[in-house]
């Protein structure tokens, strides 16, 4: 069973190889909790081919800050380490699925 990844500055390095979804948030953010069943079901869904993960903003301001997250949700789309797709605000399903597939 494929569960998100909790992103910290310590641990951070996992979004450097391969493909990772990357969802920036905070508990206090409407649109970051309508976003995340969408986040657990693709965690469940892409398990093995991509990494989904979240970055809590309000607990790891220095990624945020690093990553230049300015509104949330924000979700950044790693490939081998490099940031190649951002989109902001809340985003349907089927988009984030059609970038993981295009990233895979």
């Amino acid at each position: 069973m494929g569960k998100y990844i909790e992103l910290t500055s310590e641990n951070f390095d996992v979004a450097k190889d391969g493909v990772a979804l990357v969802d920036f948030w905070a508990p206090w953010c409407g649109p970051c909790r309508m976003l995340a069943p969408v986040i657990d079901e693709l965690a469940e869904e892409f398990d093995g081919k991509a990494k989904i993960c979240k970055v809590n903003t309000d607990e790891v301001q220095e990624l945020a800050v690093e990553y230049g997250i300015r509104s949330i949700p924000t979700i950044l789309f790693f490939k081998d380490g490099e940031v190649v797709e951002q989109m902001v605000g809340a985003q349907s399903k089927q988009a984030l699925v059609s970038k993981l597939n295009s990233l895979l």
